[in-house]
C-alpha cells in the first residue's frame, strides 16, 4: 500500500508541517525572581487589607451608602474631633479596649453634643468594609459647597476687595486643606475647586485645614474657565502662579480684587486655564529650587497680598 510499504527505502508521507523546533537544543527554564510579598500582589487578600490599613493610618474615610463618610482609627478620629470636623455620630464597637484615645474621643464628642452609638463589631466591619477600624468611627455629613455666584455675592456684601483662590489639577485633599487654612489666615474670601478631577472636602481636608473649612466657603465650579471669566466680568484680576511669568510676586499689586489660580506641582496650570489668566506670575526663589508645593505657593502669595493690603489700609 502506498505510503505504508515495508520495503527498504519506502518513505511514509505526512501532511504535518515542520513546527520549526529548537534545533535539538533544550531550553532552560528562566527564573522569575523571588515571589512578591502577599501584600504586594494585587489579587491577594493581603493586598486589599494592606491598602485598607494604609487608608486608615492616613485618616482616610470610607464612603457610606447615604453619601456620608466615616473616618476610622483612634488617632484620625481624635484629630478630626480636635479640628472641629462637623461629625454627626461617633460609632464605638462593643467590647473595644478602652484606652486614653478612646476616652478622649468620647469626651470631646460629649462636649460637642455629638451622638455616640455603640454597635456590634461586625456592624462596624460592614460599615467600613474591613476590620481595621480599631473599634471607632466618626461619621461626617457631606460638605455643603457654595455656588460660585453666591461666593461672588458674599464678597460684595463684605465690602472688601475680594481675594479668591482657585485650584487647578489639585487632587490631594491635604493640599486643599492647607490652601483653605492659608486663605483663612491671610484674609481670603473663599476657595474654588473643579467639580471633577479634584480633591474634595473630606475628613482629611478638614483635619489639614484645622477647622477653618467650617468658616471659609469652598465653591465647586462645573467649568473652571467659565468661572474665571465670571470673576473677570465682576472686576477681578485673574493671576496664575507658574514659573517664567511676566510678573513676579515682588512686582505685582495684589490690593485690587484678585483671583489666585494655583496648579499642581507636577502638571502646573492646564492650557485653557493658563490662557484665561490675565497675568502669569512667578514666585522669586533660589535658582536651584525647581518648584514649590501648591499649598506652599498659595500661602506665600496670599501672605504677600495680605501685607500689601494692610499697608494700603494704613495710608
Amino acid at each position: 500500500m502506498a505510503g505504508n510499504s515495508q520495503r527498504r527505502g519506502a518513505v511514509r508521507k505526512s501532511n504535518k508541517k515542520d513546527a520549526g523546533g529548537s534545533g535539538g537544543q533544550k531550553r532552560g527554564l528562566r527564573g522569575k525572581g523571588p515571589t512578591p510579598k502577599a501584600e504586594d500582589r494585587v489579587y491577594h487578600k493581603a493586598y486589599k487589607q494592606a491598602q485598607q490599613k494604609r487608608r486608615r493610618d492616613q485618616g482616610r474615610h470610607e464612603k457610606v451608602s447615604d453619601g456620608t463618610e466615616l473616618v476610622v482609627g483612634r488617632n484620625p478620629v481624635v484629630e478630626c474631633l480636635h479640628a472641629k470636623v462637623p461629625g454627626s455620630t461617633l460609632f464605638v464597637a462593643l467590647g473595644t479596649d478602652n484606652d486614653e484615645r478612646l476616652q478622649e474621643a468620647v469626651r470631646i464628642a460629649n462636649d460637642r453634643a455629638i451622638p455616640i452609638r455603640e454597635v456590634p463589631r461586625h456592624e462596624l466591619d460592614r460599615m467600613t468594609g474591613n476590620s481595621l477600624h480599631q473599634g471607632i468611627g466618626l461619621q461626617i455629613p457631606p460638605y455643603k459647597y457654595m455656588a460660585v455666584e453666591d461666593l461672588l455675592e458674599k464678597v460684595v456684601d463684605s465690602g472688601e476687595p475680594g481675594l479668591i483662590v482657585c485650584l487647578d489639577n489639585i487632587t490631594d485633599p491635604r493640599n486643599l486643606g492647607a490652601v483653605i487654612r492659608s486663605a483663612a489666615a491671610f484674609g481670603g474670601h473663599g476657595v474654588v475647586i473643579p467639580e471633577r478631577r479634584s480633591a474634595a472636602v473630606t475628613g482629611v481636608t478638614w483635619r489639614t485645614s484645622a477647622g477653618t473649612a467650617a468658616r471659609l466657603p469652598v465653591a465647586r465650579a462645573t467649568n473652571m474657565v467659565r468661572s474665571l471669566k465670571q470673576f473677570q466680568k465682576a472686576g477681578y484680576q485673574v493671576v496664575g502662579l507658574d514659573a517664567g511669568g511676566e510678573h513676579t510676586l515682588d512686582t505685582y499689586d495684589g490690593t485690587t480684587p484678585t483671583v489666585v489660580v494655583v496648579g499642581s506641582e507636577g502638571k502646573g496650570l492646564s492650557r485653557l486655564v493658563r490662557e484665561t489668566c490675565d497675568t502669569i506670575m512667578s514666585i522669586p526663589m533660589a535658582g536651584w529650587v525647581e518648584s514649590l508645593n501648591a499649598s506652599v505657593a498659595a500661602g506665600v502669595t496670599l501672605s504677600e497680598f495680605a501685607r500689601q493690603r494692610r499697608a494700603a489700609a494704613s495710608k
